[in-house]
């Protein structure tokens, strides 16, 4: 199962502090808007999502079709062919994408201890 690009979505409670302590980590802008509450901080192959006031918890996020540049990747694994996986493991979802359509949708997942994941497809 190929999940694509991964980053930590962070729920911050001042995204203008948490901005200047991951730049202090040697992170910098790759996308997002700051007047919109989110960030997107790239650190070499690494990225963490900034969001304030967005979600109450701290979220794994997978992208299928992109690498860690945003770039879409020449294959990959569609997010609905995710998601049939997950379902035929008896994975319980959280949230489903609708698997009659095509192109951008997601999903979400809970691990054992309560970690939410959201696979969530741009492309």
């Amino acid at each position: 199962m190929k999940l694509g690009a991964f980053s930590s979505s962070l729920s911050v409670k001042d995204i203008h502090a948490s901005k200047a302590f991951y730049e202090s980590l040697g992170f910098i802008v790759f996308a997002g808007d700051i007047e919109k509450n989110y960030l997107i901080m790239k650190n070499g192959n690494a990225l963490i999502g900034l969001f304030q006031g967005m979600f109450e918890n701290n979220i794994l996020t997978f992208n299928p079709g992109w690498d860690e540049n945003a770039k879409t990747l020449k294959t990959f694994d569609d997010v609905r062919d995710i998601q049939k996986s997950l379902k035929n493991k008896n994975i319980k979802l959280v949230s489903e994408a609708d698997e009659n359509t095509s192109g951008p949708a997601s999903f979400m997942v809970l691990d054992p201890d309560g970690n939410m994941i959201l696979v969530d497809q741009h492309v």
